[in-house]
């Protein structure tokens, strides 16, 4: 191997999962047909598994049963002893790293792609947790090149203290797009996922058959912080999100700009020093969450040229 070259084993095992969040039908309403005709989503070569996360929740149509799915893969909920005092979420993620990981086990699946939808006016959205993945990189690239001039954006949580326990345990690489109300469908966000879907698979298909992929590079937003609404002494909203920002996620927020908007009409502005690029701008699920929005900052990526090394 050269310093400009990454070669890598063929993608053998590939998992789609829908309905995480039950409320968040996209992924729910492509997993559910997938799993009665798959043909779109099969590659030669490569066992592609349509899955429904949480299925209650879906039946409910309600983002979870007793905690967050999305916030429950880490080592201390997935090692405790299996009871029925557990929340439900904490018992089906048990379930769900038994069958699809742990990671890096052999039998483990090589990457899964979670589906989910967001309030927030974010477009396509791919959601990347480690800089330095060429692999990933390339995927990405790839998946942003083929749905041009639709824009798809990264969204880079290496944080290390805003990183959340989603399936950090198993491949799990996150697929949002929005903006779609919760327990909503809409023809145009489904067909962005679908096809979405359809470029990553394309580009596993192609590189298991040996296509190298040249060195590349993407621009991706990366968090620094979440922040909050206003707040009173109560601890309720005392403000909400400003006319100018709402529905801007990626676009650029300069210092002074507004933020926050007060029902007597007081705009509070954006602090400090540095332009930032808000997203999760309003999203309905964050409320419980305490965050109004997450700042990120814009760079760019690079990738080694891959290529699978049975080639």
């Amino acid at each position: 191997m050269t310093s400009c070259h990454v070669t890598k084993d063929p993608i053998k095992k590939v998992a789609i999962f829908g309905g995480t969040h039950g409320n968040e039908l996209t992924g729910v309403f492509l997993v559910k047909h997938w799993l009665e005709n798959g043909t779109e989503i099969q590659r030669t070569g490569l066992e592609v598994k349509p899955f429904i996360t949480n299925p209650r929740a879906v039946k409910k149509c309600t983002r979870y049963i007793d905690c967050d799915l999305n916030r429950v893969f880490d080592p201390e909920n997935l090692g405790k002893k299996l009871s029925k005092d557990l929340p439900y979420e904490v018992r089906r993620a048990q379930e769900i790293n038994h069958l699809f990981g742990p990671k890096d086990n052999e039998d483990s699946y090589d990457i899964i792609f979670d589906l989910h939808n967001t309030t927030s006016n974010m477009g396509c959205t791919l959601i990347l947790e480690d800089s330095r993945n060429d692999f990933l990189i390339q995927m990405f690239h790839y998946i942003k090149t083929s749905l041009a001039p639709l824009p798809c954006y990264v969204y880079l949580i290496e944080h290390p203290s805003l990183k959340y326990a989603t399936t950090r345990s198993i491949a799990k690489y996150p697929v949002e797009v929005g903006p779609q109300p919760q327990g909503v469908l809409r023809a145009d966000i489904l067909d962005q996922m679908r096809k979405m879907i359809k470029h990553a698979l394309d580009f596993i298909h192609n590189f298991n058959e040996g296509k190298e992929f040249p060195p590349c590079a993407i621009e991706v937003y990366k968090i620094m912080e979440k922040v909050d609404y206003p707040r009173n002494e109560n601890g309720d909203i005392a403000a909400i999100i400003h006319p100018n920002l709402q529905d801007q996620d990626w676009k650029p927020l300069h210092p002074g700009d507004p933020v926050f908007l007060t029902l007597d009409g007081q705009i509070i502005p954006l602090g400090g020093d540095d332009t930032v690029y808000p997203v999760f701008v309003n999203e309905a699920a964050y409320y419980e969450k305490r965050e109004a929005f997450a700042k990120t900052t814009k760079l760019t990526l690079s990738a080694k040229s891959i290529r699978s090394s049975l080639h």
